[in-house]
């Protein structure tokens, strides 16, 4: 589990991929959110720039913090509002009403003082989520989201999510007005993850080349004892993804490949 929101099975759409380096195992982006830990300059330094001593500091002040959402320790997210206390786990941020922005200085706020869309709108009667079509509520609200620019694409937030993992930073725009800059800016301000890679149907080894890279196991059955996302540098547990679309990966051991096999291909495309 990662050691600073404690969990295992999680959304890899919000948390990122797992990480592990001496004796660390933390998400991704629980390390960029997380209180009082900052970046060096070069990835390559520690865990993708962040120093392991200063991730040790930061999961134990995480030890002494409740999340106010789940109520367990480790929470090492604090809303960014000044004199604030509520802490949170990463994993638990949508259902507590909380906002995560991933871009810039990565804050992160509380249902109390998270950002508000300010564009003056409401959906009209029986209007519907332009990606899912099911019914959206009554009136602008942490869930129930509105394109500021043309004011008439209403989505619920988990739907547009959906979108912005599918589509990547590229292709991001309205889903009704096709607007791109106001409305990304919008969506990421609002806590929308909108990841710097090419849209999943434009796939390819190039794309894998960038930090977005697949990082789960999709065997029908993982053995892995640290869950689907646990990726070892060698090893029964290192994880090979498909040497074709590079969209779907295996453990060697859940696909009952040998230590020493070095390409794989999915069911797929085999």
């Amino acid at each position: 589990a990662c050691m600073l929101c404690r969990q295992a099975e999680v959304d890899p759409d919000i948390c990122g991929c797992k990480l592990e380096k001496q004796g660390l195992c933390v998400h991704e982006f629980c390390l960029f959110l997380a209180n009082e830990l900052f970046q060096q300059q070069g990835e390559e330094v520690g865990l993708m720039g962040f120093l392991p001593e200063d991730i040790q500091r930061t999961i134990e002040r995480a030890a002494q913090k409740r999340c106010f959402v789940c109520g367990e320790s480790g929470a090492a997210i604090t809303c960014r509002e000044t004199g604030c206390d509520r802490s949170f786990h990463l994993p638990c941020a949508v259902e507590g009403g909380c906002i995560t922005q991933f871009f810039g200085f990565y804050r992160s706020f509380c249902w109390e003082h998270r950002p508000e869309q300010a564009v003056e709108a409401a959906p009209a009667e029986n209007t519907t989520c332009l990606i899912c079509l099911d019914p959206v509520g009554d009136r602008k609200s942490y869930s129930t989201m509105v394109c500021p620019a043309c004011k008439h694409a209403w989505f619920h937030r988990g739907c547009i999510q959906k979108q912005a993992i599918h589509v990547g930073f590229s292709c991001f725009c309205c889903p009704h007005c096709q607007n791109e800059y106001r409305f990304l800016m919008e969506m990421l301000t609002m806590g929308i993850r909108l990841p710097r890679r090419l849209p999943s149907w434009e796939n390819s080894h190039a794309d894998v080349a960038l930090s977005e890279r697949h990082s789960r196991c999709d065997a029908s059955e993982c053995l892995c004892p640290g869950g689907r996302e646990q990726a070892e540098e060698e090893g029964p547990w290192h994880l090979l993804l498909c040497c074709s679309c590079a969209a779907e990966g295996t453990h060697r051991r859940c696909s009952c490949l040998t230590n020493s096999t070095a390409s794989w291909e999915c069911d797929s495309c085999a």
